[in-house]
Parts: C-alpha cells; structure tokens; sequence
C-alpha cells in the first residue's frame, strides 16, 4: 500500500488493496449479469404454453445447499487461520472448502442428469431454458471458483503460501463468498418462489 500525504499534522491516507479493489468490480459486474438473468428467470416464470413446471419437476436440493453455505464458514475460518501463521489449518479448512463446492457442483450434475432424463432440457420450454441458464451461470462461477481453490490448495501444500499471502487469500474468499451469496438468491428464486 502506499501512503499519501494529506496534509501536515493530518494522518496518512493509504491506497486500498489493488486486489481487493479489482476483485470488488468484478464481483459488481458479475452481479449485474446474475440480476439480468434471475429478472429473465421471474419474467418467463408461468408463461410455458407446455409442461413440464417446476413443481412438477424440481425437488429442494437441501443437502447441497448446506455443503454450498457451510463452505463460506469454512473458507472464513481458513482465512483466520493463514492469519495466524497456522498453514497447516489452513490448507484442512480450504481443502474442506474445495470439497464442499465439489459437491455442490457433483449434487447440480445428477439434479440435470435426472431433469434430463425425465425430460427437461434447455429446449423443452421457457422454463427449461431460464432454469438451465440461471443455475448453469451459477455452476459455472463455482467452477471457476473450485479451480481458484484447488489452484491455492496445491501452493499451499508444496510450501508456496504463507501468512503473507494472507490479503490475496481474503481477496479469492471475497469470490467464494459472492458464489455462495449469490446461490441464496438462485436458491430462493428458482426453488421457493418459483415453485
């Protein structure tokens, strides 16, 4: 960071984190496309001239969404941890981050293997497509977002991380954070109200 002078006898501003401050827009802009396709998914909602619905189809996915919300509690905790010089809690509690999100994502894969062989693809009506676009945006983040993790957790092991990397590993958390965020919005739209 670097201080600047306000004035004599006032205390020195400093610069945020560049990136922190990179990682905040683009979590803005990133959640400007995810507005645009949650207000598509509530637009269409109701307006298929064919079945199947949602509540024909749609089962809650519960499960995956403890592993999804239990994962910021984890990641959260590994940032303490590397804080603290504790590298090797840290690497457990991002290793169990990772895997969280692996589930999640193994959990959305067989929801679509079974919606798609009951007969629900991106094809089949409004809602198909809306629900395929809307959840698929969101796996795709918690992809990109695994990869991240799984990036981070080999550096850590092989001794490349260390207590001072800990504002980089807070700035990738900030991500994880907003898939996570962003999955309780997807959550409530397509599987509460939209049901």
């Amino acid at each position: 960071m670097s201080a600047i002078p306000v004035s004599p006898g006032a205390e020195n501003w400093e610069l945020p984190y560049r990136g922190k401050v990179a990682m905040l827009s683009l979590i803005t802009a990133e959640s400007a496309i995810f507005t645009i396709f949650v207000v598509g998914y509530i637009f269409y909602l109701g307006k298929d001239i064919s079945g199947p619905t949602p509540r024909q189809v749609l089962d809650i996915p519960v499960f995956n969404t403890i592993c999804l919300l239990s994962s910021s509690v984890t990641i959260w905790l590994s940032e303490r941890q590397i804080e603290r010089g504790r590298i090797k809690e840290f690497a457990a509690l991002w290793a169990l981050t990772l895997a969280l999100g692996v589930e999640f994502l193994i959990g959305t894969g067989l929801e679509w293997k079974k919606l798609i062989a009951g007969g629900l693809t991106i094809r089949t009506n409004l809602f198909g497509t809306t629900f395929y676009s809307l959840v698929g945006l969101h796996a795709t983040h918690v992809v990109i977002g695994a990869v991240g993790l799984a990036l981070i957790l080999i550096f850590t092991l092989t001794g490349h991380i260390n207590e001072s990397h800990t504002e980089r590993i807070q700035t990738f958390a900030l991500y994880w954070h907003f898939v996570d965020a962003v999955w309780v919005v997807v959550f409530t739209v397509v599987y509460i109200v939209g049901r």
